[in-house]
């Protein structure tokens, strides 16, 4: 598989999980589920939330084992920021 093609499947589940958490899972969240991880399956719109998001994954996947996970935490518009810092050599 292509860099490009890598780039694409992931744009494409990016896609699919945050419409699939906004438009099916967060209506269903409660208040207490705020700050909480939230694995979503992209293709069924089945989820679970936890404050441990292995806890998360677990359940869900017991439930759907072939389910596409998106995670995001409740109350954030990810669940894990990404970020490159620079090593200053010494």
């Amino acid at each position: 598989m292509t860099a490009t093609e890598n780039e694409d499947r992931l744009a494409e589940m990016t896609r699919l999980g945050k419409q699939t958490y906004y438009s099916s899972v967060l209506p269903k969240l409660r208040p207490e589920d705020d700050q909480k991880y939230a694995a979503v399956d992209v293709d069924t719109g089945e989820f679970e939330t936890d404050q441990d998001e292995l806890a998360a994954v677990d359940r869900l996947r017991a439930r759907v084992p072939a389910a596409r996970i998106w995670m995001m935490q409740v109350g954030y518009d990810t669940a894990y920021r990404i970020r490159r810092t620079a090593e200053v050599a010494r």
